[in-house]
């Protein structure tokens, strides 16, 4: 067979349009750059941040954060350069993987703290509620699309919110409240860009509000506990951190006393609240305080900057997308990292509670940085697809 036979239809347009002469991969570089300056910034941090948490090896955490980065970047090229919307004839395969992992680790997965969170691999602590949050938003996607007709129907809301309930479920049972949550925010997103009716979010939130009546309140009362108490705790101790400030609300005041200090342009090498260890997870869950304490104001303004640029091109791509597919993906994309960023950062200077959610592409984690920058991967998918598509049809890309 010849080459050109074995060309798809879009492909062959393409060719024709630009005259047979192939154009490099077009990805959408400010998402490329708020990515890697997102990455190095993370790097810097831990340096600063972890240089005296293993005796012997200052850059511990460093190297095998470069190293996560670097094998992420290499998955991310990957992604990018294939079409995306042959992952929604896999839907039903990665929603069964995604929900045999979480099963899986709840069995047989590493202990720490209380929590069977992940695989215990030697050189990475394999999270696979982190690769769910992608895998549901691709499988949950490819759902919508198939019911796309019907989207006005109760059945198919409550379809969608079963398909994520279930996953989020079985992460909360682990226990991971944060990313739990992750998944329910995914799925209203997704239903939102797919344009599901007002009526439906209104009922969903009624049903919320009861349900969560229910845990803190009613099942309490009763003798039931559906939350650990260290889990209360978290979730209440934001609203009042002096009540208990050597226990629940330790965290957070420590927290914000290490932003306070970095004022302007931060303390440098005398941010004793990271160096000394008053700050607690300082690399992972409290890195946006180690960055306010470190580089202060300015350090923390350029860190947000970036996220603001990434979610930017995010939406940007979802408007631009060449199918509903690649728009539901890029929308759950967008709401994942939206809201992890958004729980994160207001964790850390008290105006959310305490749940354990990374920030992306900076707290430590092999699992959090993978699965983000595949996010990212995806992204670029949904944006070279949408650019060879404009091609085909004779436009001149403008994004």
């Amino acid at each position: 067979m010849e080459a050109s036979a074995a060309r798809t239809p879009i492909h062959r347009r393409v060719d024709e349009a630009t005259g047979g002469v192939r154009a490099p991969l077009r990805i959408d570089p400010l998402l490329l750059l708020a990515t890697l300056g997102l990455l190095a910034c993370s790097l810097v941090v831990l340096g600063a941040a972890t240089q005296d948490d293993v005796p012997g090896s200052p850059y511990y955490y460093v190297v095998r954060q470069a190293a996560y980065a670097v094998f992420g970047l290499a998955l991310m090229a990957l992604l990018a350069r294939m079409d995306y919307s042959r992952i929604r004839e896999l839907r039903y395969g990665l929603y069964a993987v995604m929900i045999g992992l979480i099963v899986l680790v709840i069995g047989v997965g590493s202990t720490a703290r209380g929590s069977r969170r992940s695989f215990d691999l030697g050189f990475i602590a394999f999270q696979p509620s982190e690769l769910g949050k992608l895998l549901l938003i691709l499988c949950l996607s490819a759902f919508v699309v198939d019911r796309i007709r019907r989207l006005r129907d109760r059945d198919t809301t409550a379809r969608a919110m079963l398909v994520a309930l279930v996953p989020a479920m079985l992460v909360m049972l682990q226990p991971d409240l944060g990313t739990g949550l992750v998944y329910v925010v995914v799925v209203l997103a997704v239903l939102f860009v797919a344009g599901s009716p007002g009526r439906h979010f209104a009922a969903l939130a009624a049903i919320g509000a009861v349900g969560i009546a229910i845990t803190l309140v009613a099942a309490p009362a009763v003798g039931v506990q559906v939350l650990h108490g260290y889990q209360k705790e978290r979730l209440t101790a934001f609203l009042n951190p002096s009540e208990d400030p050597a226990d629940a609300g330790y965290q957070q005041n420590q927290s914000r006393i290490a932003i306070g200090a970095g004022q302007k342009t931060g303390r440098g090498e005398e941010a004793t609240q990271t160096r000394l260890n008053f700050l607690p997870e300082h690399h992972t869950d409290f890195i946006f305080a180690v960055v306010g304490e470190e580089y202060g104001f300015l350090g923390a303004s350029i860190v947000l900057s970036l996220f603001a640029l990434l979610i930017w091109r995010a939406l940007r791509i979802l408007t631009m997308a060449k199918n509903v597919y690649g728009a539901l993906i890029a929308g759950g994309i967008v709401a994942m990292l939206m809201f992890q960023v958004f729980v994160n950062v207001g964790m850390t200077i008290g105006i959310m509670p305490i749940t354990g959610v990374p920030l992306p592409l900076m707290s430590y984690g092999g699992s959090s940085v993978l699965m983000t920058l595949m996010a990212v991967g995806i992204l670029q998918s949904i944006h070279v697809q949408a650019r060879i598509a404009s091609t085909a049809k004779g436009r001149v890309p403008t994004f």
